[in-house]
């Protein structure tokens, strides 16, 4: 499906004044919000079909029930929905989730118009209130998506709806060291730090969804222990601050989970291990002369995988787990979406459920405090495996 780069003919409305009149805006509305306004009703354009779109696909949610679904005309996106929803259903009525608000905010990042139909991509900021044991938490997600609307009379008709970002889409195949190898070429050299780093990540981030401390009550950190300590709220605090928004001190990747994830730990102190060779180490310089200056460890979710769990004396370590429970702020999921033992996607844990669960923040699909087992994802399927790491409390 092609679809000409055009900017948007609105721009988007500032963050804390949203306008839901504007062109470029739409948003599904929650319980107890009223029909659709008449000044929408009365925009014969195709802005109004993605409105209707919106809500629907906001009200399927807010229920939990596919069947508000059926005004979606395209029946492999209709089905790919309803697969999703279905999933995520099943898990929160086991685990006692409940869904008590839900929004989608739509915003048209470029469209192509020649009369008869339009192509827009759009992204659709889901933010959604949940509640486990009398607790409540907000989870947000952003998906992208190209829709083709068509003219029919005097109304336009939502054509065809394609995900621009799935988690594992994409999944690179680099050359991977033996393990005499990679200890052969790993050393440590010191690297400057990011540029954000929040020292009071509670000040901004405050939640009541339940954050756990490490072992030792202290997020890991012992003052009386060797060695460089991982500092776990600021790993987090750095997850927060660019989850939805790509430091420009980094490259940005389409697929940009694993880049994500190597920003965060090293925002929580672990040294980079630089080695020059990309296939070993855990280090990232950007691009020089046209060059790709990072590890594959860095920026490829197997890459990073294989890294933690291979067993190393000094510099970023982790142990492998085997389930959730034992996961504490700043240590990595790994995801291998069909069982085949390549893992195509990376989390780094940032909260908690009321019951102990990870909550994790992403990239690719931009995610916040998103339950961890990704059920609601296009990419899951019955055969998806995960690797748990619990990154060491010292380098």
């Amino acid at each position: 499906m092609a679809c000409p780069a055009r900017s948007a003919s609105c721009a988007r409305p500032p963050a804390n004044k949203i306008n839901r009149r504007h062109p470029s805006y739409a948003a599904g509305r929650g319980k107890g919000e009223g029909p659709v306004p008449e000044s929408h009703k009365k925009q014969a354009d195709w802005k109004e079909t993605l409105y209707g779109y919106v809500n629907a696909v906001n009200e399927a949610g807010l229920r939990g029930d596919p069947s508000a679904l059926r005004a979606v005309p395209d029946a492999l996106h209709r089905n790919r929905l309803s697969a999703r929803l279905t999933e995520t259903a099943n898990r929160e009525a086991l685990l006692g989730i409940r869904t008590v608000r839900s929004e989608v905010r739509a915003r048209i990042e470029r469209h192509s118009e020649n009369g008869k139909d339009v192509w827009a991509d759009v992204s659709l900021h889901f933010v959604r209130s949940c509640e486990q044991l009398g607790v409540t938490w907000q989870e947000e997600r952003v998906d992208r998506e190209r829709l083709r609307f068509v003219s029919a009379g005097k109304e336009w008709r939502l054509d065809a709806a394609e995900p621009l970002a799935i988690e594992g889409r994409f999944r690179a195949v680099v050359p991977q060291p033996d393990d005499e190898l990679e200890d052969l070429f790993e050393r440590r050299d010191a690297m400057p730090s990011v540029p954000y780093i929040n020292m009071n990540p509670r000040g901004r981030f405050q939640s009541r969804v339940y954050a756990g401390p490490g072992a030792d009550g202290a997020y890991g950190y012992d003052p009386y222990r060797r060695g460089i300590p991982y500092r776990r709220a600021e790993a987090v605090a750095y997850a927060e601050r660019w989850w939805n928004d790509p430091n420009p001190a980094y490259h940005n990747f389409e697929v940009n989970c694993t880049n994500y994830v190597s920003q965060c730990i090293f925002a929580g102190h672990a040294p980079m291990n630089y080695t020059g060779r990309r296939e070993t180490g855990w280090w990232y310089q950007g691009m020089s002369n046209g060059r790709e200056m990072w590890s594959f460890s860095w920026a490829v979710a197997d890459s990073l995988q294989r890294y933690l769990g291979h067993p190393r004396s000094s510099g970023l370590r982790a142990e492998a787990l085997g389930s959730p429970d034992g996961l504490q702020l700043g240590d990595v999921i790994c995801y291998d979406w069909d069982g085949s033992g390549r893992f195509g996607h990376n989390t780094i844990v940032t909260a908690f459920a009321p019951d102990g669960s990870p909550l994790v923040n992403a990239n690719t699909v931009a995610s916040r405090h998103r339950y961890w087992d990704y059920r609601d994802s296009y990419a899951y399927t019955s055969r998806t495996r995960y690797r748990f790491f619990h990154i060491h409390d010292e380098f």
